[in-house]
């Protein structure tokens, strides 16, 4: 995927999970389908946190070649963002969101096509060292259309269990 297609995926995405999640009843966007499982008001905060994240992450690298990039699971900033949810409004974690899709049309829009080919070590070792590509392709399209994902599954799952009752 070039950088142009990597964009208009990236915000159409962003616009599914705004529009999916937009008419949701409170009731169902905080609601967790299982105690190890996230809420979709959890998945948008996650969401508006790591978009951003990811970009930063690749400017750095393009300014910085070969320095390491990425996070864990265990990433305080990732971990803050969901822990936080129940505090939040739906409401301004969606403008989150959206206001992303400018972040993301400065940054990629910035970089060139050489850009994407600059290989740095990942901080997390499964990842090893990888071009900025595998970012823009894998740590954003593909992270936010399995988020999006998640968001459709957690509306399926909570009308499955709703309609039994």
């Amino acid at each position: 995927m070039n950088v142009s297609e990597a964009i208009k995926s990236i915000q159409e995405t962003i616009d599914q999970i705004v529009s999916v999640s937009k008419e949701l009843s409170e009731e169902l966007i905080r609601w967790k389908p299982a105690e190890d499982k996230w809420s979709i008001m959890e998945v948008l905060c996650h969401v508006e946190e790591a978009t951003p994240y990811w970009l930063n992450e690749i400017q750095q690298v393009v300014k910085n070649p070969g320095i390491e990039w990425g996070r864990g699971l265990q990433h305080e900033g990732r971990l803050a963002a969901v822990a936080q949810a129940d505090q939040r409004s739906v409401q301004d974690v969606l403008q989150g969101i959206e206001h992303s899709k400018a972040k993301v049309q400065e940054t990629l829009g910035s970089i060139r096509e050489d850009d994407l080919q600059i290989e740095s070590p990942s901080r997390n070792p499964r990842f090893g060292t990888k071009p900025m590509q595998f970012v823009v392709d894998h740590l954003l399209a593909e992270h936010l259309a399995t988020h999006l994902n998640q968001i459709k599954r957690n509306i399926q799952q909570y009308h499955e269990r709703h309609q039994t009752r």
